[in-house]
Protein backbone atom coordinates (compact mmCIF):
# COMPACT_ATOMS: atom_id res chain seq x y z
CA UNK A 1 0.00 0.00 0.00
CA UNK A 2 1.07 3.29 -0.90
CA UNK A 3 2.29 5.64 2.18
CA UNK A 4 1.28 9.10 2.60
CA UNK A 5 3.85 11.51 1.73
CA UNK A 6 2.86 13.01 5.30
CA UNK A 7 4.58 11.90 9.16
CA UNK A 8 1.92 11.22 11.09
CA UNK A 9 1.83 13.01 13.88
CA UNK A 10 0.17 13.79 17.92
CA UNK A 11 -2.13 16.24 16.30
CA UNK A 12 -3.70 13.69 13.67
CA UNK A 13 -4.04 11.21 16.47
CA UNK A 14 -5.63 13.37 18.38
CA UNK A 15 -7.45 14.72 15.88
CA UNK A 16 -8.42 10.49 14.48
CA UNK A 17 -9.75 9.92 18.19
CA UNK A 18 -12.17 12.90 17.79
CA UNK A 19 -13.24 12.23 14.31
CA UNK A 20 -12.11 15.18 12.57
CA UNK A 21 -9.56 14.30 10.24
CA UNK A 22 -10.77 13.87 6.20
CA UNK A 23 -11.08 10.22 4.95
CA UNK A 24 -7.51 10.59 3.47
CA UNK A 25 -5.85 11.58 6.57
CA UNK A 26 -7.91 9.11 8.71
CA UNK A 27 -6.22 5.99 6.28
CA UNK A 28 -2.79 7.90 7.00
CA UNK A 29 -3.27 7.64 10.72
CA UNK A 30 -4.65 3.77 10.45
CA UNK A 31 -2.14 2.64 8.43
CA UNK A 32 0.38 3.97 10.73
CA UNK A 33 -1.26 2.15 13.59
CA UNK A 34 -1.03 -0.95 11.79
CA UNK A 35 2.91 -0.42 11.78
CA UNK A 36 2.97 0.10 15.72
CA UNK A 37 1.03 -1.79 17.94
CA UNK A 38 1.77 0.26 21.10
CA UNK A 39 0.11 3.25 19.45
CA UNK A 40 -2.14 1.73 17.97
CA UNK A 41 -3.57 0.24 22.01
CA UNK A 42 -3.43 3.60 23.00
CA UNK A 43 -5.68 5.39 20.40
CA UNK A 44 -8.06 2.29 20.88
CA UNK A 45 -8.26 3.17 24.61
CA UNK A 46 -8.88 6.71 24.10
CA UNK A 47 -11.93 5.91 21.75
CA UNK A 48 -13.03 3.45 24.46
CA UNK A 49 -13.02 6.62 26.58
CA UNK A 50 -14.81 8.80 24.21
CA UNK A 51 -17.20 5.95 23.60
CA UNK A 52 -17.98 5.72 28.03
CA UNK A 53 -18.32 10.02 27.67
CA UNK A 54 -20.98 9.62 25.12
CA UNK A 55 -22.41 7.22 27.17
CA UNK A 56 -22.42 8.62 30.12
CA UNK A 57 -23.84 12.31 28.91
CA UNK A 58 -27.44 11.24 27.93
CA UNK A 59 -28.72 9.88 31.41
CA UNK A 60 -31.58 11.78 32.45
CA UNK A 61 -31.48 11.10 36.19
CA UNK A 62 -28.05 13.80 36.84
CA UNK A 63 -26.11 10.75 37.92
CA UNK A 64 -23.81 10.67 35.17
CA UNK A 65 -21.68 13.79 36.52
CA UNK A 66 -18.42 11.28 38.08
CA UNK A 67 -18.80 9.24 35.18
CA UNK A 68 -18.32 11.69 33.08
CA UNK A 69 -15.52 13.33 35.33
CA UNK A 70 -13.59 10.18 35.51
CA UNK A 71 -13.63 9.90 31.73
CA UNK A 72 -13.10 12.88 30.70
CA UNK A 73 -9.62 12.98 33.50
CA UNK A 74 -9.05 9.59 31.64
CA UNK A 75 -8.65 11.17 28.25
CA UNK A 76 -7.07 14.83 28.88
CA UNK A 77 -4.48 12.81 30.57
CA UNK A 78 -3.52 10.36 28.12
CA UNK A 79 -3.64 12.86 25.37
CA UNK A 80 -1.15 14.84 27.54
CA UNK A 81 1.52 12.42 28.21
CA UNK A 82 1.16 11.49 24.42
CA UNK A 83 1.99 15.14 23.29
CA UNK A 84 4.73 15.39 26.05
CA UNK A 85 6.88 12.26 25.50
CA UNK A 86 8.78 13.80 22.80
CA UNK A 87 9.81 16.92 25.28
CA UNK A 88 10.33 15.00 27.66
CA UNK A 89 13.14 13.01 25.82
CA UNK A 90 14.09 16.53 25.04
CA UNK A 91 13.96 17.93 28.44
CA UNK A 92 12.94 15.74 31.46
CA UNK A 93 13.65 17.95 34.35
CA UNK A 94 11.12 20.17 33.03
CA UNK A 95 8.85 17.12 32.02
CA UNK A 96 9.00 15.76 35.58
CA UNK A 97 8.02 19.08 36.88
CA UNK A 98 5.23 19.20 35.02
CA UNK A 99 3.64 15.71 35.19
CA UNK A 100 3.95 16.43 38.96
CA UNK A 101 2.05 19.61 38.81
CA UNK A 102 5.20 22.00 38.88
CA UNK A 103 5.20 20.62 42.79
CA UNK A 104 9.02 21.76 43.43
CA UNK A 105 10.18 25.27 44.56
CA UNK A 106 12.02 25.99 41.75
CA UNK A 107 10.15 26.04 39.46
CA UNK A 108 7.39 28.32 40.68
CA UNK A 109 9.70 30.88 42.94
CA UNK A 110 9.12 33.24 46.07
CA UNK A 111 5.43 34.63 43.65
CA UNK A 112 4.43 30.76 43.03
CA UNK A 113 4.67 32.10 39.40
CA UNK A 114 7.12 33.34 36.73
CA UNK A 115 6.18 37.01 35.47
CA UNK A 116 6.11 36.74 31.50
CA UNK A 117 8.53 38.10 29.57
CA UNK A 118 7.51 41.91 28.76
CA UNK A 119 7.87 41.65 25.37
CA UNK A 120 5.98 38.62 24.71
CA UNK A 121 1.74 39.04 24.64
CA UNK A 122 -0.13 36.92 26.42
CA UNK A 123 -2.70 34.31 24.99
CA UNK A 124 -5.90 35.85 23.05
CA UNK A 125 -7.95 34.18 26.32
CA UNK A 126 -6.17 36.00 28.66
CA UNK A 127 -7.96 39.24 27.14
CA UNK A 128 -11.30 37.28 26.78
CA UNK A 129 -11.10 36.75 30.55
CA UNK A 130 -10.70 40.81 31.17
CA UNK A 131 -13.82 40.76 29.18
CA UNK A 132 -15.50 38.17 31.11
CA UNK A 133 -14.70 40.18 34.24
CA UNK A 134 -15.78 43.44 33.25
CA UNK A 135 -19.02 42.20 32.33
CA UNK A 136 -19.12 40.34 36.20
CA UNK A 137 -18.52 43.52 37.58
CA UNK A 138 -21.32 45.27 35.36
CA UNK A 139 -23.69 42.69 36.43
CA UNK A 140 -22.92 42.43 39.94
CA UNK A 141 -24.04 46.93 39.85
CA UNK A 142 -27.70 45.53 38.43
CA UNK A 143 -30.31 44.29 40.32
CA UNK A 144 -32.17 42.69 37.64
CA UNK A 145 -29.34 40.49 36.93
CA UNK A 146 -29.39 38.19 40.21
CA UNK A 147 -25.88 36.54 40.93
CA UNK A 148 -25.86 32.59 40.71
CA UNK A 149 -23.23 31.07 43.38
CA UNK A 150 -24.63 27.76 43.17
CA UNK A 151 -23.17 25.37 41.14
CA UNK A 152 -21.89 21.89 40.15
CA UNK A 153 -18.43 21.17 39.14
CA UNK A 154 -19.20 18.31 37.38
CA UNK A 155 -21.95 19.68 35.22
CA UNK A 156 -19.99 22.13 34.64
CA UNK A 157 -17.42 19.24 32.93
CA UNK A 158 -20.42 17.49 31.58
CA UNK A 159 -21.84 20.35 29.83
CA UNK A 160 -18.79 22.80 28.47
CA UNK A 161 -15.65 19.75 28.47
CA UNK A 162 -13.84 22.43 31.19
CA UNK A 163 -12.73 21.10 34.30
CA UNK A 164 -12.50 23.80 37.34
CA UNK A 165 -10.04 24.10 39.92
CA UNK A 166 -10.54 23.14 43.50
CA UNK A 167 -10.60 26.20 45.33
CA UNK A 168 -8.75 27.18 48.35
CA UNK A 169 -10.41 26.73 52.04
CA UNK A 170 -12.56 29.53 52.91
CA UNK A 171 -12.84 31.10 49.25
CA UNK A 172 -16.52 32.17 48.52
CA UNK A 173 -18.65 32.12 45.68
CA UNK A 174 -20.71 34.91 44.52
CA UNK A 175 -20.82 34.78 41.14
CA UNK A 176 -20.88 31.99 38.33
CA UNK A 177 -21.55 32.37 34.30
CA UNK A 178 -21.08 30.52 31.20
CA UNK A 179 -20.04 32.59 28.33
CA UNK A 180 -19.07 31.85 24.62
CA UNK A 181 -15.96 31.97 22.99
CA UNK A 182 -14.71 31.58 19.92
CA UNK A 183 -14.25 27.84 20.41
CA UNK A 184 -17.16 27.34 22.76
CA UNK A 185 -18.24 28.09 25.58
CA UNK A 186 -16.19 29.29 29.17
CA UNK A 187 -16.88 29.66 32.47
CA UNK A 188 -16.67 32.86 34.78
CA UNK A 189 -16.67 32.65 38.46
CA UNK A 190 -16.72 35.66 40.88
CA UNK A 191 -14.87 35.34 43.94
CA UNK A 192 -14.48 36.21 47.43
CA UNK A 193 -11.02 35.36 49.12
CA UNK A 194 -10.54 34.94 53.15
CA UNK A 195 -9.09 38.63 53.63
CA UNK A 196 -11.79 40.25 51.30
CA UNK A 197 -9.72 40.10 48.26
CA UNK A 198 -12.02 40.32 44.77
CA UNK A 199 -11.43 38.25 41.84
CA UNK A 200 -12.74 36.49 38.75
CA UNK A 201 -11.68 32.76 37.81
CA UNK A 202 -11.92 32.70 33.79
CA UNK A 203 -11.75 28.78 32.16
CA UNK A 204 -11.79 28.23 28.46
CA UNK A 205 -10.81 25.85 25.62
CA UNK A 206 -8.56 28.00 23.66
CA UNK A 207 -8.96 25.73 20.44
CA UNK A 208 -4.70 24.31 21.05
CA UNK A 209 -3.41 21.88 23.34
CA UNK A 210 -0.59 22.90 25.25
CA UNK A 211 1.31 23.33 28.53
CA UNK A 212 1.56 26.58 30.50
CA UNK A 213 2.91 26.77 33.83
CA UNK A 214 1.11 29.62 35.80
CA UNK A 215 2.74 33.06 35.35
CA UNK A 216 1.67 36.58 35.64
CA UNK A 217 0.85 38.74 32.73
CA UNK A 218 1.28 42.33 31.98
CA UNK A 219 -0.58 45.06 34.38
CA UNK A 220 -2.67 47.04 32.48
CA UNK A 221 -6.26 47.79 33.67
CA UNK A 222 -6.17 45.00 36.01
CA UNK A 223 -3.79 41.92 37.18
CA UNK A 224 -3.81 38.91 35.50
CA UNK A 225 -2.38 35.11 36.24
CA UNK A 226 -2.82 32.58 33.17
CA UNK A 227 -1.73 28.87 33.35
CA UNK A 228 -2.83 26.08 30.55
CA UNK A 229 -3.27 22.38 30.85
CA UNK A 230 -3.57 20.48 28.14
CA UNK A 231 -7.11 21.48 26.27
CA UNK A 232 -8.02 24.61 29.13
CA UNK A 233 -6.60 27.51 30.29
CA UNK A 234 -7.17 29.26 32.90
CA UNK A 235 -7.08 33.28 34.18
CA UNK A 236 -7.07 35.16 37.68
CA UNK A 237 -7.80 38.38 37.08
CA UNK A 238 -7.97 41.36 39.94
CA UNK A 239 -7.84 45.10 40.69
CA UNK A 240 -7.17 44.95 43.90
CA UNK A 241 -4.91 41.85 44.60
CA UNK A 242 -1.18 42.06 44.86
CA UNK A 243 0.35 41.11 42.26
CA UNK A 244 2.90 38.49 44.25
CA UNK A 245 -0.37 37.02 45.97
CA UNK A 246 -2.68 36.73 42.79
CA UNK A 247 0.57 34.79 41.75
CA UNK A 248 0.33 32.20 44.55
CA UNK A 249 -2.46 32.04 44.24
CA UNK A 250 -2.38 30.72 39.95
CA UNK A 251 0.17 28.40 41.27
CA UNK A 252 -2.17 26.95 44.25
CA UNK A 253 -5.15 26.34 41.73
CA UNK A 254 -2.87 24.97 38.73
CA UNK A 255 -1.80 22.32 41.22
CA UNK A 256 -5.26 21.04 42.01
CA UNK A 257 -5.73 20.33 38.47
CA UNK A 258 -3.22 17.31 38.64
Amino acid sequence: MTRHPDPVTELDIAAYVDGQLAVERRLAVETFLADHPADAARVMADLRTNTELRLALPTPDGGAGLRVSHAARRLQASRMRRRLAPRLGRVAALGLLVAVGWAAHSQFGPLGVRESVASVQPPAFVEDALRAHRTSQLRAGMVSQPETSGFDPAEILSATAIRLPVLPDGWRVSDVQVFPSTFGPSVEMTLTAPGGESLSLYAVRPGVFDVVEARLGPGAEADTAYWQIGEIAYALVSTGVDRSRLGQWAGQLSRTLY
